[in-house]
């Protein structure tokens, strides 16, 4: 699908303030309400917004430790692969899971509210996950740049 400069700027826009009103989005785009309105549910029914929701502060909420874990599973087969991605996307501590190319298969983001929970969860979850090889956490220090929005360019 080919985004315009329009769509782009309406996509943007929503990444910063997703509550924005349409009569606020079309003034900032340059366009009556009707056609912006219209843009936006076009985007929207095309999967490029796929939703909308609230930025939360994580450490606010009790989520003082993240942690990313590098995992090597056993067998490679898609069924065993399709097996471990299954179990991985119902754990909630899990915010995110990537397949990876190089010396490990997956890279998983976990939030925990402290050390000692996120090591609960690696002993008693993670290293019972089906397949798993090997696994390696890395503990984030400092925060210094959080997906905020993805870049989308004019």
């Amino acid at each position: 699908m080919a985004l315009g400069p329009t769509d782009k700027r309406i996509l943007s826009l929503l990444q910063t303030d997703a509550r924005m009103t349409n009569q606020t989005l079309a003034d900032e785009i340059g366009l009556s309400p009707s056609p912006c309105w219209r843009k936006v549910r076009k985007l929207e029914e095309d999967g490029v917004i796929q939703g909308y929701r609230a930025v939360l502060n994580r450490k606010k909420i009790g989520l003082g430790v993240m942690v990313f874990v590098r995992v090597t599973i056993d067998s490679h087969s898609e069924a065993d692969a399709r097996r471990f991605e299954q179990e991985v996307a119902a754990l909630d501590d899990v915010v995110a899971c990537y397949s990876i190319g190089g010396d490990a298969d997956f890279l998983l983001q976990v939030v925990a509210p402290d050390l000692d929970a996120y090591a609960e969860f690696a002993m008693a979850v993670i290293r019972r996950l089906p397949g798993i090889k090997e696994m390696q956490s890395m503990f984030v220090l400092k925060e210094i740049k959080a997906l905020a929005a993805w870049p989308v360019k004019a």
